[in-house]
């Protein structure tokens, strides 16, 4: 057990993996950029993919070469896993805070099981398994629904969800994704549009999932579990607010600079 730890820990700490991290940050880099022109499209009128990690992965399968690029990113999400999984086990042992180190633990975690959502939708459109449709995030809320204190779990969720959102803005608002970045990557003309597409980028993402735990906090209230949604339902709700149009954009926009830094953190890389 001891020899597989040590092999593990070296892993975390070599090259290999930098060049896999690499790999994962530019195929999340893509998936931003498809999720920012179908938000754009559905501004336009477009309602013929989801904006959402799934519907850019549809989009994606149905372009040249598509199968292969969806495999692509696929295979960068399962490194992104293996990265964030390493650093919850081996990371952050320079932090002398016991609960700050396991906080940053956690989050690394969540994060492998973001990374990990999207690789397993991407291994599902690219093997055809996909169920597609709309109802699946409805279903789920609809089973926490039933159970004891459903609403209440529904609500919590969706406040998670907000408090999720949030982090991402004052992450953004307050730069501090710079430490993602090496000292090259944050001077010049091009580290300062870098740090521009991160904050941009940031604090578009932070709303658009705000939006989501919104949905799901209007159907605790409202006891609707059709209320809920994912990133798709909650953009089209967008285009009720007085401008939406223009907000729609607005945020696709801010998405795309976000797959952008993804690009330049990839290059640029500081872990």
């Amino acid at each position: 057990m001891n020899a597989a730890s040590h092999t593990a820990e070296q892993v975390h700490q070599s090259d290999w993996l930098d060049h896999a991290i690499r790999i994962g940050l530019v195929a999340y880099g893509v998936v931003h950029l498809l999720v920012a022109w179908l938000a754009i499209q559905l501004a336009l009128g477009d309602k013929e993919d989801q904006a959402s990690n799934q519907g850019a992965l549809h989009y994606l399968s149905q372009q040249p070469l598509g199968g292969v690029l969806v495999w692509g990113v696929a295979i960068g999400m399962f490194f992104l896993v293996v990265w964030r999984l390493l650093e919850f086990a081996f990371g952050y042992r320079e932090e002398s805070d016991d609960a700050k180190r396991w906080r940053k633990r956690a989050t690394s975690l969540g994060k492998a099981i973001i990374y990990g959502a999207i690789g397993w939708s991407a291994l599902q459109t690219a093997t055809g398994s996909g169920g597609g449709g709309k109802g699946g995030t409805d279903s789920t809320t609809a089973k926490l629904m039933d159970l004891p204190a459903g609403p209440w779990i529904v609500g919590a969720v969706g406040l998670a969800i907000i408090g999720y959102g949030g982090s991402l803005v004052v992450r953004g608002w307050t730069e501090k994704f710079r430490e993602h970045l090496d000292a090259q990557g944050q001077s010049g003309q091009d580290g300062s549009a870098y740090v521009m597409m991160g904050k941009v980028g940031y604090i578009a993402k932070g709303i658009a999932i705000g939006l989501v735990g919104g949905l799901f906090v209007y159907a605790a209230i409202t006891h609707n579990a059709k209320k809920s949604g994912g990133l798709d339902q909650a953009l089209q709700k967008v285009l009720e607010f007085p401008f939406g149009q223009v907000l729609l954009i607005a945020i696709g926009l801010g998405i795309a600079a976000y797959g952008v830094f993804c690009f330049a953190r990839a290059k640029h890389l500081s872990r």
